[in-house]
């Protein structure tokens, strides 16, 4: 056997009570951090998986902890005011400068500018008569830029006999305070 030099891990003292490479002896109260900890871990997984399934599922456990969001009243719309129709051009103050665009959105040559003649006959104030750049709108519309002018919309659209009304931003249709785009419900309501 061969003689090697010893070196200072060849003595150890007698009172290490190592088993093995690196064991010591396990010290009293060290199972108790290991349970305190899954412990914990379940506790977090309970109250993760009920908040969990009380948002999922939208139901109240009842958990005081776990809060609860108080439901949405729906609003109820109110009825929006509306003004009645001017039937008669001629009522119309003529300080209000109101002018009236009529728009063809068929196929039709020139639609614009018998329905504008015919407003025009029937003393509605018609400035400018043009087509539309589609000639495939589905419905006429009134389209009015001032709340205040709803009244002379729904005249022309009375005068119609056909179509709705909508309040839109100014210049978004046309220049006029007015404007009337035909649709093919209108070529249906003339033709029939």
């Amino acid at each position: 056997m061969a003689n090697f030099p010893k070196d200072r891990f060849d003595d150890l003292p007698e009172d290490l009570t190592r088993v093995g490479a690196h064991r010591g002896p396990r010290k009293r109260g060290r199972g108790w951090i290991g349970f305190a900890w899954a412990l914990l871990a379940t506790g977090v997984l309970i109250v993760g998986g009920l908040f969990g399934i009380s948002r999922i599922l939208d139901i109240d456990l009842g958990l005081p902890f776990i809060p609860v969001a108080e439901p949405t009243p729906t609003p109820t719309p109110t009825p929006t005011p509306t003004m009645a129709p001017i039937t008669d051009p001629a009522t119309i103050d003529p300080a209000r400068a109101t002018n009236i665009t009529v728009l063809n959105g068929t196929a039709i040559v020139g639609l614009e500018t018998s329905v504008g003649g015919a407003l025009a006959a029937a003393g509605w104030p018609v400035g400018a008569m043009a087509t539309t750049s589609s000639p495939d709108v589905e419905e006429t519309y009134v389209y009015y830029t001032n709340p205040i002018d709803e009244d002379v919309a729904r005249g022309v659209a009375v005068a119609l006999g056909v179509g709705g009304i909508r309040l839109v931003e100014p210049g978004s249709i046309s220049s006029a305070p007015i404007t009337v785009v035909l649709g093919a419900d209108y070529q249906a309501s003339v033709a029939g």
